[in-house]
């Protein structure tokens, strides 16, 4: 767009434009399940999770009549037959769906609750699916082993410097994109998960015996599922014994708490335990910070921003951000940088990574292909401080985390990419050409030019044709029998 009074040269506006948004708590009472909610209530970690919505029902008395029939069966389809989650939803994250009032016209409620980018993600109906590729041919339940890289249970040894240690496989809300949906949470019709089969104190002890035997790890990203659905004082104690090992110089708790249920964080108990632990790690030299996932603006709320504050008072070194680029909720530069702008100006929450969005059944209606993150990588260049200018990244399988433009080539037309790496993972160590071979990534098929998505189907689809034939032979004899 171009500016001119009529008598100077025409000035051409920015192609995004930065204006100050202070944040706002979405008043909760507009939902006719919350009207006689009290602030005390909300602010309540207590009162989130008891009334987090689970299902169909819990999610009706909430919405009332704000929402047409058809909104609940197109739900009920996905989570019969495509839902790789089940539903949890904190009030905190519901209300931050549909912020503003989409009027009073029939059906206004219902389509502004389909559009919304929130609910996109946390409560994913079958109409958002795609029907002709729901999932790509090499997506798969595990896309980024980390259960094969388990050396001991729920302790992922991906990286030389680095492990992941999943203490529990619960979370304080489900996310339809979850990377880890073997594992985490319910199972569905669809997905019948892995279970962590040793006692809490048995798994945390293995994981340190690791750690104290291996002096090459440095960082521990501590996870889930969630830190937030770990007692404290167990939480607390597994930090303590961490912080023990001297080789342990950085130490990340990943919650998706702090956005979804920052009541959580808020409680006293919680602020002093923390205190504690991030006195230790100071006197010890250790860096011990927050990640936490917000994926849109609307999420941003003056209760994020206190829990983010609550813990950098308590001594924490840093609280950062690593959301999903996912189609419909954040994939144009708009809508990173404003959330960019709330994460860091608002919240002192640092935007820190944006993954794309993993290869999981059932996913490509999130995905997005490699061309299109990259283009938003520069496109959100020059606004931010150069510190908070978030990077886009690919977990490609069996490599990790690759900045977009690593990539050593790609195959626009058919949708693959090929990376490279420089280290082993804990299951390469004895394989000669791990870090000369070339990894592959796929974009999702409909996204390709005709000419790729016509190479997938001749290649694919015979194959799941003839494949779904050989079931229904196999069920027509055994129902015969």
């Amino acid at each position: 767009m171009s500016l001119t009074d009529g008598t100077g040269p025409t000035v051409m506006e920015q192609p995004y434009i930065y204006r100050r948004a202070e944040l706002a708590e979405p008043d909760w009472r507009r939902f006719p399940g919350w009207r006689d909610v009290t602030t005390e209530e909300w602010e309540s970690a207590q009162w989130q999770r008891v009334n987090c919505v689970k299902n169909i029902k819990q999610l009706h008395a909430l919405l009332g009549e704000l929402v047409d029939e058809s909104f609940y069966k197109d739900l009920a389809d996905d989570q019969e037959h495509l839902a790789t989650m089940s539903m949890l939803v904190p009030p905190q994250m519901l209300n931050t769906m549909v912020v503003e009032s989409p009027g009073d016209t029939p059906g206004a409620w219902t389509e502004a609750f389909y559009a919304d980018p929130v609910r996109r993600y946390m409560i994913p109906v079958a109409s958002d699916r795609r029907r002709d590729w729901p999932s790509h041919p090499y997506a798969t339940r595990d896309s980024l082993h980390e259960h094969d890289m388990w050396v001991a249970e729920g302790l992922t040894h991906r990286y030389p410097t680095k492990v992941l240690a999943e203490l529990l496989s619960t979370c304080p809300q489900y996310c339809g994109h979850c990377t880890r949906m073997d594992l985490v949470g319910n199972s569905t019709p669809t997905v019948d998960k892995l279970k962590l089969t040793l006692k809490p104190k048995d798994r945390y002890d293995a994981m340190i015996d690791y750690l104290q035997a291996h002096p090459g790890v440095r960082d521990v990203v501590v996870s889930g599922g969630d830190v937030a659905n770990v007692p404290w004082k167990n939480l607390e104690s597994f930090l303590t014994r961490l912080l023990d090992i001297d080789t342990v110089r950085d130490i990340r708790l990943a919650t998706k708490a702090l956005a979804a249920l920052p009541q959580h964080w808020l409680q006293d108990d919680v602020v002093e335990g923390l205190g504690r632990v991030a006195q230790t790690a100071r006197a010890r030299g250790v860096n011990l910070a927050i990640h936490t996932h917000v994926n849109h603006a609307q999420s941003v709320t003056p209760l994020v921003a206190r829990a983010a504050r609550a813990a950098l008072d308590a001594g924490v070194r840093d609280v950062r951000n690593q959301g999903v680029l996912m189609r419909g909720v954040n994939d144009s530069t708009k809508a990173l940088l404003d959330l960019c702008f709330a994460l860091q100006g608002e919240a002192n929450i640092l935007p820190y990574y944006f993954y794309m969005c993993d290869m999981i059944p059932n996913a490509e209606h999130w995905r997005t292909s490699l061309a299109t993150a990259q283009a938003l990588q520069t496109s959100i260049m020059g606004y931010l401080p150069g510190y908070a200018t978030p990077r886009i990244v690919c977990d490609v399988p069996f490599v990790g985390k690759r900045w977009v433009h690593q990539v050593s080539r790609y195959d626009a037309e058919r949708g693959v990419s090929y990376w490279t790496k420089n280290y082993r993972t804990s299951i390469e160590m004895a394989d000669p050409e791990a870090l000369i071979r070339e990894y592959p990534y796929y974009d999702p098929i409909d996204t390709l030019p005709e000419a790729g998505q016509a190479h997938w189907r001749a290649e694919h689809i015979p194959a799941q044709v003839a494949s779904e034939a050989r079931e229904a032979a196999a069920l027509s004899r055994a129902a015969s029998l």
